[in-house]
């Protein structure tokens, strides 16, 4: 898909706008065309694959879905189901067919687990976590939404193998890309003392 321009280093004022942009981040649902261009697509993957990793293993692997082939998506997903579940109506599992057009663009992540290393599987999951994470921040700073789901269909083997996945790469979700509405209901931010401490050494109370 091309290489990407390099970037100087960000001054003082560009540093607070992508803080700002940060901030601001949430999930966005329903999206809508557009979707990002091929080069916003290499900006987002090259953010992407700045994650931590643990060893240079790479373990990021990422599918693109789009146009035509969402109907085919579409339709993996409906037999998938059906082979889950196949004593429930078929109506139950041509909804499922929806999810494959709920975006333009859908970006299917997935980790290659190397088990020739002596990092944790689990580094190597929030390797790609983390890889996903940036691509997401990335989308919402080019001006688009993005929508990280998983359930069943991120965890079936019909649909890895539908997908060309290799026996050791896991999906772990797909990340659905688009055009945010005008005006998003805007998520409240946590409060950071929720989830935020400072440890005072061993002889704190």
């Amino acid at each position: 898909m091309g290489t990407t321009p390099e970037f100087a280093a960000p001054d003082v004022a560009s540093r607070q706008l992508a803080l700002e942009a940060l901030l601001s981040r949430q999930s966005q649902w329903p999206l809508t065309a557009p979707a990002p261009t091929d080069t916003e697509l290499n900006l987002i993957f090259d953010t992407a694959l700045r994650a931590p990793d643990h060893g240079r293993l790479r373990p990021w692997r990422f599918v693109i879905v789009r146009d035509e082939a969402r109907e085919d998506l579409g339709q993996v997903l409906v037999e998938t189901s059906t082979r889950r579940h196949p004593e429930a109506p078929a109506e139950t599992h041509e909804q499922r067919r929806r999810k494959a057009f709920a975006a333009p663009l859908i970006i299917v992540v997935a980790a290659a687990v190397s088990t020739q290393t002596k990092v944790p599987e689990l580094e190597q999951l929030l390797s790609v976590g983390a890889a996903a994470m940036n691509a997401l921040n990335a989308i919402h700073i080019l001006g688009y939404g993005g929508f990280w789901a998983t359930g069943p269909d991120a965890y079936d083997a019909d649909l890895h193998a539908a997908l060309d996945f290799e026996p050791n790469e896991r999906v772990l979700g797909f990340l659905f890309v688009g055009t945010p509405p005008e005006s998003p209901e805007v998520t409240p931010r946590p409060t950071r003392g929720d989830f935020v401490r400072e440890w005072l050494g061993r002889s704190s109370i």
